[in-house]
C-alpha cells in the first residue's frame, strides 16, 4: 500500500513520523491478515453415524471414502449403533432389518417373521457380491488408507462396554462430543447419518 497520497500539515511539510508509523501498521494489519487466510482451503466434512445396521453401514463409509479421494479432510464420528461398523466382530454380523423398511418387497407382518432379517442380510449381501462392491471391511479400509478420521465416541463405548481394543487397527478412541462439535463447526459439510 502506497503513503505517497499523505495529506502534508498547514505548513506544507510531512511528518516523518507519522508516515513509519502508518507502514508499521499497514505492515502489523497484512501479517493479521495472512494469519486469518492461512492458504488451507482444503474442504471439510463431518459425517455422525447413528445406525449400525447392515446397509446404513454403507452411507457413511462411501461418502468419506469418495470425499477424501477428492482431497476433503473428513471425520466421519460413529455414536450408539453406529459404533457397532467399527467394532472388529460386531461388523462382521451387521443385519439389515426387514420391518419398517419400505424398500423391502415383503409386508411387516412377513417381515417380522424369525429370520426374515438374517434372509434379507444374505439377500443383500449376495447382491453385493454379485455386483463387485466392497465389503463393510474392505470400505474401512480404504476409508482410513485414505485418512479418514473414523472415530468411536468414547461415552458410547463405556456405555456398551466395549474395549478400545475391539476396534478396527486405525480408529481413533476416546473421542467426545465436544470434540465431533468442534469439527462440525469447522466443516463445509455435515451430515447425519
Amino acid at each position: 500500500m502506497s503513503t505517497d497520497n499523505t495529506t502534508p500539515s498547514a505548513d506544507g511539510t510531512i511528518d516523518a513520523a507519522e508516515v513509519q508509523a502508518l507502514r508499521e501498521r499497514v505492515d502489523e494489519l497484512e501479517a493479521s491478515l495472512a494469519e486469518l487466510d492461512d492458504g488451507d482451503d482444503q474442504q471439510k466434512m463431518t459425517i455422525i453415524a447413528t445406525q449400525g445396521s447392515f446397509d446404513m453401514a454403507y452411507p457413511p463409509l462411501i461418502l468419506a471414502s469418495t470425499a477424501a479421494a477428492f482431497g476433503w479432510e473428513v471425520v466421519v464420528f460413529h455414536t450408539f449403533w453406529g459404533l457397532d461398523i467399527l467394532h472388529e466382530e460386531k461388523s462382521k454380523d451387521l443385519k439389515l432389518s426387514a420391518v419398517g423398511n419400505p424398500n423391502m418387497p415383503m409386508p411387516n407382518a412377513l417381515a417380522a417373521l424369525p429370520g426374515m432379517d438374517s434372509m434379507a442380510t444374505k439377500m443383500m449381501q449376495k447382491k453385493i457380491d454379485e455386483n463387485g462392491t466392497a465389503t463393510i471391511e474392505e470400505l474401512i479400509d480404504l476409508s482410513l488408507d485414505q485418512g479418514v478420521d473414523l472415530q468411536a465416541c468414547q461415552m458410547t463405548i463405556e456405555l456398551m462396554e466395549y474395549d478400545e481394543n475391539d476396534f478396527y487397527d486405525g480408529v481413533t478412541t476416546g473421542v467426545g462430543a465436544a470434540t465431533a462439535i468442534q469439527h462440525m463447526a469447522e466443516s463445509d459439510v455435515q451430515l447425519l447419518v
